[in-house]
């Protein structure tokens, strides 16, 4: 990939990471994320949301900034 391809792969990854948390946020707050968390003391879709957004995040921060 060229260097401005990257740098677009890097935003858009961003972005991704940065949407990724936001919807591990929206539903930590959810009803049903409640009740799951009540029960079993863990909500897996919220995890996984915050952990693929961070991810995506860091990795379209590295290409972004990447020489």
């Amino acid at each position: 990939m060229a260097g401005g391809s990257m740098k677009i792969a890097g935003i858009v990854l961003i972005v991704v990471g940065l949407g990724l948390a936001f919807w591990g946020y929206r539903l930590s707050g959810s009803f049903g994320s409640q009740v799951t968390q009540a029960f079993s003391g863990a909500d897996n879709k919220v995890m996984l949301s915050y952990i693929g957004g961070a991810v995506c995040f860091f990795v379209g921060l590295y290409l972004f900034v990447r020489k």
